[in-house]
């Protein structure tokens, strides 16, 4: 068993302590076996979720041709894009 230790905000952790003592009771040990509980359902959650994304072996290889169609220059999309950013503000 190893310990971890985080900051959290003080609402939550009032919030927190009330829901551990109510479904574990009183007795020594009941934050620890909610904040166990808690944290193994957020990595299961988040876990499966990660399955989904596919990260490429290569990320230059996988992006590589994708802006083929495109006919203007490097330097020219990089104006374009000020542009269009300098709009936004």
């Amino acid at each position: 068993m190893r310990g971890l230790k985080v900051y959290i905000d003080e609402e939550l952790e009032k919030r927190f302590r009330r829901a551990a003592m109510e479904v574990y009771g009183f007795g020594r040990g009941s934050l620890s076996k909610a904040a166990e509980d808690a944290i193994r359902r957020w990595v299961l959650e988040h876990e499966s979720f990660m399955k989904e994304v596919v990260i490429p072996e290569d990320p230059v290889k996988a992006v590589r041709g994708m802006l083929k169609h495109v006919r203007k220059s490097g330097v020219e999309l990089q104006h374009e894009a000020r542009q269009i950013r300098a709009k936004k503000i």
